[in-house]
């Protein structure tokens, strides 16, 4: 088996330099929304930003006073644009049935069948793509090449990203005599610093060390997660591509979330959570699902710390009543929020979702209401797909504290255009 772990190079940054006719190794730029002020936090950076220092994902007021640098506003339509035109590039050479999209700048690829075709090892066939999206896009792509997914993503995360050639090969030998000893354990893929610190309490430092662990004391601590990191320990991972395509979830649910501009008060919070219910019902709708578990988080302004608040509720029905919802939602807000604190983070969710002929409700509900109402918003949504999000709107929306107008207007929650 072989894997390609493909990652664009500062991915957003790199787009702006191209936009520009600039080069991502020598132009010092960062993308960020600066009317969010110098808190907002940097999108990405340019390979040259990188060289000078400065930490991806950080915010402009922690750019060093003396770096004289560019900042472009986000524009993710552009940057889908470019992932889709590189997709398509994946396309010349491998079958979409073996390409796992990873992330918006990052794709797994099983290379496996296509040696004998192009008569080529996995390094060569990556090297070969890696040519064609910088001839074609101006971009540079760094590639892990591994055999298995894992080992493709460790060779693209500690090794392709930091050497010249921008690709690396590992195998489970090579793994474990390069990267036994390596440190901090947070390089590996998916061990933070939560699972780093709770190795190194069970004095596990290194992968060495969790390979020769006691697996009881790994399951003790980890429970069944703890397979993950003795196979990873090892350099195995089982899963190939084909299983995470078949893979589908026993439970289903929609969530909708955002960070908002300013510190909400209590009331003006209560506006954007009532817009974002409203969302998720047309949502539902659309998806002709109904739903009978609700959630609700609302995080607090950093500075006062002060612990999110929020929860969740299972419903009596089984609904994708807007009227029944929110009802609960502000129910459930109403109870979990903080008064007298300024909020700057919200989320709402629904789950266990089923089909729209599960849907059920009780004796007291007016059922000939909720049918009315359902008739709207399945007219509302069609209006919507047909001529876009902001083609329909209630009055809600247009009052001072109210987000759905602008979040219209972003992809993420960053500008689109």
């Amino acid at each position: 088996m072989e894997y390609l772990c493909i990652d664009l190079k500062c991915f957003y940054a790199s787009v702006e330099c191209v936009e520009r006719g600039l080069d991502p190794y020598t132009t010092p730029l960062v993308v960020a929304d600066e009317s969010r002020g110098k808190g907002t936090i940097c999108l990405a950076i340019s390979t040259k930003m990188k060289t000078l220092g400065v930490k991806n994902r950080c915010r402009l007021f922690q750019i060093p006073t003396h770096i004289k640098y560019m900042i472009a506003k986000p524009r993710m339509k552009k940057y889908i644009d470019y992932a889709a035109k590189i997709y398509g590039i994946y396309l010349k050479y491998i079958a979409k049935e073996d390409i796992h999209v990873y992330s918006i700048d990052e794709a797994f690829l099983d290379v496996t069948h296509y040696r004998n075709l192009y008569q080529k090892s996995g390094s060569e066939i990556g090297k070969m793509i890696m040519d064609d999206i910088y001839d074609t896009t101006g971009l540079t792509a760094t590639c892990g090449v591994g055999t298995n997914l894992y080992l493709a993503k460790i060779a693209l995360d500690i090794y392709a990203k930091k050497i010249n050639s921008n690709i690396a090969y590992l195998d489970e030998k090579l793994y474990k005599e390069k990267l036994g000893n390596h440190l901090p354990l947070t390089d590996f893929w998916q061990i933070g610093k939560g699972i780093s610190k709770r190795l190194n309490k069970l004095g596990l430092n290194t992968m060495i060390d969790v390979a020769n662990a006691n697996e009881d004391d790994l399951y003790k601590e980890f429970g069944v997660n703890a397979s993950f990191l003795i196979e990873h320990a090892h350099g195995r991972e089982s899963t190939k591509i084909s299983d995470i395509k078949a893979y589908k979830p026993k439970a289903k649910s929609v969530s909708n979330g955002q960070i908002l501009e300013r510190n909400y008060t209590y009331n003006e919070a209560l506006l954007a959570v009532k817009e974002m219910v409203e969302l998720l019902c047309l949502e539902l709708i659309g998806q002709k699902q109904v739903t009978n578990h609700i959630s609700l988080g609302v995080g607090y302004d950093d500075s006062l710390n002060v612990k999110a608040t929020g929860g969740s509720r299972k419903l009596d029905v089984t609904t994708n009543s807007y009227e029944i919802l929110y009802k609960e939602i502000v129910n459930l807000y109403k109870e979990r929020t903080h008064k007298n604190t300024d909020i700057r983070r919200l989320n709402v969710a629904f789950g266990n979702l089923q089909d729209e002929s599960c849907e059920s409700y009780s004796l007291f509900d007016d059922v000939e209401r909720i049918e009315k109402e359902k008739k709207l918003l399945t007219t509302v949504h069609q209006i919507k797909e047909k001529y876009g999000n902001s083609s329909v709107m209630r009055l809600m929306n247009l009052e001072e504290s109210a987000t759905t107008i602008k979040r219209n207007k972003l992809i993420g929650g960053h500008n689109a255009e």
